[in-house]
């Protein structure tokens, strides 16, 4: 059967079945029976899922996760597989990380609020660990959604790269990874030598998401120790650089909010530094000073408050039209002891450029969202 026949016939049920011929040591039943496979993306010449399993059980899953590789790769017409191996608690629950030597886990008690629980226990971190071939990591994060977070992620990442960095691009918004859009890119990475993912280019950077294996119109119904578990391989299963070639910076773009995975993140992995991006509304900046709060509790410093959709300059004159107020962020940053990096206006141009995958830093560096980013990464490339 040649392979454009065998893409053609190849469909979810054949999958599956496949993968029912790999047996769960747990319950004896196949994979797809016994109810581990998740997120399940069949491509062109592609297969991808997730393998869910008990976190008590975890370690014998290796050997698990390489026979269903096998199996798909012998389908015909595959040659592309990714099995991520993700590990949950019972009932959902929350995946308890382990702690530094003498710490002590602060327990949810009846005089704790769930809010006030959660900052309680991110004064018990672990020790972070750094990746191989990447000198620092640095997060671009913000409180909640919609600010732009994404956009100045990419966009710093470029332009820290037009500097003469060796920078990478890593898009930990699982449930919207929007870094291959931005970037331009389609293609799927390739497994190199030492069967770890090898980052696609653009822009002068090195990128990986979680969105070069999913369809881009999937839902992410992920749970939040499920998608850390996943994000997390992003980190330790990709060759971001060499011992030759490291990379000077990895710019971790991470999910809004304060939620499980940018815990387990900024716990897990040993970061240089955090950029808070926020809109100038008050809305926005109550969630930003709970951002910098994580992330001053877990021993992360705060390199910086970027403030996005800052103005929108007018079209006949160039005078600043305030939509959302102006200076709100530069004020949190100075109540919370931060460095303003700088306002990013509403630009046409820069939209434009997001959605045709060509970062304005590189693209347009003269204009004014241009400027902000350039002025941005220099303030970046000092704390490195």
């Amino acid at each position: 059967m040649n392979t454009s026949s065998a893409l053609q016939t190849l469909d979810r049920a054949t999958v599956l079945a496949a993968l029912d011929q790999v047996i769960d040591p747990q319950t004896g039943r196949g994979l797809a029976t016994g109810g581990l496979v998740q997120a399940l993306v069949i491509g062109p010449g592609r297969v991808g899922f997730m393998l869910e399993v008990p976190v008590s059980a975890a370690a014998e899953y290796g050997p698990v996760r390489a026979a269903a590789e096998a199996a798909l790769k012998a389908l015909p017409g595959i040659d592309r597989v990714q099995v991520v191996l993700t590990a949950e608690g019972a009932s959902g629950a929350e995946i308890e990380p382990p702690l530094a030597p003498g710490a002590t886990r602060v327990r949810r008690s009846a005089s704790l609020s769930p809010a006030a629980q959660k900052q309680a226990n991110l004064q018990s971190p672990m020790n972070p660990q750094a990746v191989p071939n990447v000198k620092a990591i640095i997060a671009v994060a913000s409180g909640k959604g919609g600010v732009g977070k994404s956009t100045v992620a990419v966009n710093l990442a470029v332009a820290l790269g037009l500097r003469g960095l060796r920078v990478g691009l890593l898009d930990a918004d699982v449930y919207g990874p929007s870094a291959p859009r931005m970037l331009g890119l389609s293609a799927e990475p390739e497994l190199g030598p030492d069967k770890k993912l090898i980052p696609l280019e653009a822009w002068g950077i090195k990128a990986i998401s979680i969105g070069f294996i999913v369809d881009e119109a999937a839902p992410m119904i992920w749970r939040g120790p499920m998608a850390s578990s996943a994000v997390s391989q992003l980190f330790n299963d990709v060759t971001w650089g060499s011992e030759a070639e490291p990379l000077d910076v990895l710019v971790l773009d991470l999910p809004p909010g304060t939620g499980d995975i940018q815990l387990t993140l900024v716990q897990k992995f040993k970061l240089l530094g955090a950029v808070i991006v926020s809109t100038p509304q008050e809305v926005a900046l109550i969630d930003v000073r709970r951002g910098v709060a994580m992330f001053e509790k877990t021993g992360v410093p705060i390199l910086g408050v970027v403030e996005n959709m800052a103005y929108f300059p007018d079209p006949n004159t160039g005078a600043p039209i305030e939509i959302f107020g102006r200076g709100g962020a530069r004020a949190t940053a100075e109540a919370v002891g931060a460095p303003f990096l700088g306002e990013v206006p509403i630009d046409m141009a820069l939209r434009q450029a997001c959605d045709n995958g060509a970062p304005l830093a590189a693209t347009a560096p003269d204009s004014p969202a241009g400027k902000a980013f350039a002025a941005m990464a220099e303030i970046v490339a000092g704390a490195l």
